[in-house]
């Protein structure tokens, strides 16, 4: 009589070998071969995610020094139109201290690299103050990374009218004298005003005491105010100033002169052959910034710049507009941080 199958059994159940268990192993094997193959697949998918659209909340612009001072200024100033071609507020953060290294640490140390936290980048800590400073807390070359060049400024030797001085040749026979005992005020060890002072000193054979302050805008407050009587400043926050007669300008520390000081000769003009030096600034951002954010904040600024109104009132205050690539401001950083490192060095200026 033929074999029948019964009506309750399940025709396709695997048959299963009653010694080895063959068919559960096989299929757990091919689930142990599978899941990593899976695994794979969604990582891969996950990273070919593209980032998320920049920017996605606030914008904290950070400024190294006090408020009131040519760094603080030009914050200001790019913070409205930030703002507004980002869609996005933008914050201003004054961070000072320390010559401009304690708010640019904290960008280069603790902010995300996300590009939602901007460094005002100035000569000063990006290129100086490595040189100036036993030790560091962040290293501009590695801990940054260069978004735009935003200035390229001369700065300007000028004098409280109390202190009876009208041209540099006089300022220099003051010096020479003794009396009074001069001494010019910056804003703090390592600036370029601090570093124009000292290059004074140099090439003009004279000695004129240092007062440090932390920023410019209260070393500009005690000029005006009279505690002190000399300073090398940014044309920016100073201009007003001298139009107004409330300072009396001496020299230009670049090359040429100044566009909106005509009248004002340059420091090789007035007497000191050979005597230069410029500042700049520019925004950076901490290291692992994804690259197409770096390259969204460089376009915007430049396209700010592009802005006739703006470029007028950018170059009112004593800056030609820069701009450019984020390279152009990463070369400068470094040939700068070679140049004036060597100054600090000749000069003997330290920290103390």
């Amino acid at each position: 009589m033929p074999h029948r199958t019964a009506l309750n059994a399940p025709v396709f159940a695997p048959t299963r070998s009653p010694r080895s268990g063959s068919t559960r192993r096989c299929t757990l094997t091919h689930l142990a071969l599978a899941l990593p193959i899976a695994l794979s697949l969604a990582g891969h998918a996950a990273a070919q995610t593209p980032p998320a659209a920049f920017p996605t909340k606030t914008i904290r612009f950070v400024v190294p020094y006090p408020p009131g001072g040519p760094t603080d200024l030009m914050a200001r100033m790019l913070q409205p139109e930030l703002q507004s071609r980002l869609g996005v507020p933008v914050i201003v953060d004054n961070k000072g201290g320390a010559g401009g290294n304690s708010g640019s640490a904290e960008v280069a140390k603790q902010a995300p690299a996300d590009g939602h936290t901007l460094l005002l980048a100035a000569s000063g800590p990006m290129a100086v103050n490595p040189s100036l400073y036993a030790s560091m807390p962040f290293n501009p070359l590695s801990d940054l990374v260069p978004v735009v060049q935003l200035s390229a400024f001369p700065l300007v030797l000028e004098v409280h009218p109390s202190l009876g001085v009208k041209t540099l040749p006089e300022l220099i026979a003051m010096a020479k004298s003794g009396k009074p005992v001069l001494s010019y005020a910056s804003a703090g060890n390592g600036t370029p005003q601090h570093l124009a002072g000292e290059l004074f000193n140099t090439t003009a054979h004279v000695k004129m005491g240092h007062i440090p302050y932390r920023g410019a805008g209260p070393a500009l407050n005690d000029l005006l105010g009279g505690q002190v009587n000399v300073m090398f400043d940014i044309l920016g926050s100073s201009l007003p100033h001298i139009q107004s007669g409330k300072l009396i300008p001496l020299a230009v520390t670049s090359r040429e002169r100044s566009k909106v000081l005509p009248n004002v000769p340059t420091m090789a003009e007035a007497g000191v052959p050979g005597y230069q030096i410029t500042g700049w600034h520019g925004i950076a951002v901490r290291t692992g910034t994804p690259q197409a954010t770096v390259d969204k904040l460089n376009a915007t600024v430049n396209a700010i710049f592009k802005e006739p109104a703006f470029r007028a009132k950018w170059e009112a205050i004593g800056t030609p507009v820069v701009g450019g690539t984020a390279a152009d401001f990463g070369a400068l950083i470094k040939s700068d941080a070679q140049r004036l490192g060597k100054l600090v060095r000749d000069a003997g200026v330290t920290v103390d």
